[in-house]
């Protein structure tokens, strides 16, 4: 018993401080946007505010326009949301449940595909936005994300696990596939649909590289391209770079204290049943 609390012991202490680690940076950087710049200047570095300094919200949105840039990465990211999941669950219903010629070779493809880093193509497609004349435009922000492979093979693990007698059952009772995915697929497995909604929607909500590549005017600036807003030959404004941070940071964090539970039930796939 004594072996057994000990090593249980060690093992929360090990937890406990890699949760500092990992939590500190934020908790920093929340109590950083109520310095003054001094504070945040100073070595050793000032970790609580003697006078916190509301004001730094209200300078970051008189500053930039952080209003604006706030509705671009909402629209970006909601688009690229709705888009790529309609996407991923055609894609992965058609992997499962449909039989065509050359199914496996399409799969190799893909897969294929899934292995090619990002930022391996980034430029490539860059060169096709600006030939197209999408710089500076929502439809160029978003054009590259409207499909994921990577979502639809985890979705295909999802759709894979239902049984396919349903399926058959299904179209033995009349049913389209379109009536079968939307009526019969999509509700057994809104666990996963959820998960790959919010990963979706957290991917395009911190995008940077990107948007900073297609995109030269203030006005289509996202949230985290907005940050260098505070930062000039003189020197950067740190604490209205955190403050503008935390507040990059604070929707997604409302989301997932809302959503937790589905997003663990989504990754366990608890829900799936069939």
């Amino acid at each position: 018993m004594k072996k057994i609390r000990w090593g249980r012991l060690f093992a929360y202490l090990i937890l406990t401080f890699f949760a500092i680690i990992t939590v500190f940076p934020f908790i920093y950087m929340i109590l950083g946007g109520l310095m003054s710049f001094q504070e945040t200047t100073t070595i050793p570095p000032t970790i609580i505010p003697k006078n916190p300094q509301w004001g730094n919200y209200a300078s970051v949105f008189a500053q930039a326009p952080f209003a604006r840039y706030f509705l671009n990465t909402f629209i970006t990211a909601s688009v690229t949301t709705i888009v790529s999941l309609f996407n991923a669950i055609l894609g992965a219903f058609a992997m499962v449940n449909l039989r065509f010629k050359g199914k496996n070779f399409v799969q190799i493809v893909l897969l294929s595909l899934l292995m090619v880093p990002g930022e391996a193509i980034i430029f490539t497609n860059y060169n096709t936005v600006a030939k197209m004349g999408l710089l500076n435009t929502y439809l160029g922000l978003v054009l590259p994300f409207l499909t994921s492979i990577f979502y639809m093979y985890y979705l295909q693990s999802y759709f894979g696990a239902i049984s396919r007698t349903i399926y058959k059952a299904a179209k033995i009772d009349g049913a389209s596939d379109w009536e079968y995915i939307w009526k019969i697929l999509v509700p057994m497995s809104r666990g996963g649909l959820f998960t790959v909604g919010l990963l979706s929607f957290i991917s395009g909500w911190n995008s940077f590289l990107w948007p900073l590549l297609v995109t030269n005017e203030d006005s289509m600036r996202l949230l985290n391209n907005g940050l260098t807003n505070f930062a000039s030959d003189a020197g950067s404004e740190t604490q209205l770079q955190l403050a503008a941070a935390t507040l990059t940071v604070l929707p997604i964090l409302v989301l997932y204290f809302i959503f937790r539970k589905q997003i663990i039930r989504g990754v366990v796939r608890n829900d799936l049943k069939g």
